[in-house]
């Protein structure tokens, strides 16, 4: 692993722990709400999207018939994995702020707490395997007459 990778690997975790640390700063404090929204819009799906991105990118995405813009493709994925990291992000903060209200345990402190633990878990995952491509004969059954 390049330290690059490391860098690129430890970015989510390091944006929660920094939002842990502005809820030292006053109440009304831009900055501090700046830092916690923008983790928890991002933090959580950004270091699951890095787990899974071999995957994602097995199959590249198939534009219409005419070919307009010839990087389709790497837009097309880049937007995927945008709003998946959104969308994976605020699921998260649901989930885990569900679970803590069920238990009567629910605070600010304790969400951003569990999510920034659950991603520095998830940036030290290694990366899914790509599932090999589909076959393009068919198989026939085995003791078939074909």
């Amino acid at each position: 692993m390049t330290p690059q990778e490391l860098v690129v690997r430890m970015l989510p975790p390091f944006g929660g722990w920094l939002a842990l640390a502005a809820l030292a700063l006053p109440g009304g404090s831009p900055l501090r709400g700046a830092a916690v929204v923008l983790f928890l819009a991002a933090g959580p799906g950004a270091a699951v999207v890095r787990v899974c991105a071999p995957a994602l990118g097995a199959r590249p995405a198939e534009g219409p018939v005419e070919r307009r813009d010839p990087d389709f493709a790497r837009h097309s994925d880049l937007l995927e994995r945008l709003m998946l990291t959104l969308f994976l992000s605020i699921g998260a903060v649901m989930v885990v702020a569900t679970v803590l209200i069920a238990t009567h345990t629910f605070s600010a402190q304790r969400v951003l707490l569990t999510l920034t633990l659950l991603t520095t878990l998830a940036a030290f995952c290694p990366p899914l395997r790509a599932s090999p491509p589909p076959r393009t004969t068919p198989r026939t059954p085995k003791g078939s007459a074909q």
